[in-house]
């Protein structure tokens, strides 16, 4: 998964959304409590995700807020479920 955020000390942090987001590198104690949701959320690669910034230092992130079930994947489970627990009235 690609991200705009850009973590850099050698720049001041700026919000570009959605272009780049330049961000400090490591997060401060301002984060806990200050952090905002950039843009809306985006799906990529089966996640969904938005990106969150602090609204006093600039540390920014990427937060995956939840993955897209495979389809294909859980009707196969499914399947495989149901087979495994029908029983032999034969025997």
């Amino acid at each position: 998964m690609a991200t705009i955020v850009e973590y850099t000390d050698q720049k001041r942090p700026k919000n570009l959304y959605p272009k780049r987001i330049i961000s400090p590198p490591r997060s401060g104690p301002c984060c806990f409590s200050d952090m905002e949701e950039i843009g809306e959320p985006q799906e990529e690669d089966r996640k969904v995700f938005q990106y969150k910034r602090c609204k006093k230092c600039g540390f920014a992130l990427r937060v995956i807020l939840r993955e897209i079930p495979d389809v294909a994947l859980a009707a196969g489970l499914r399947r495989t479920l149901v087979k495994s627990f029908v029983r032999d009235s034969a025997g």
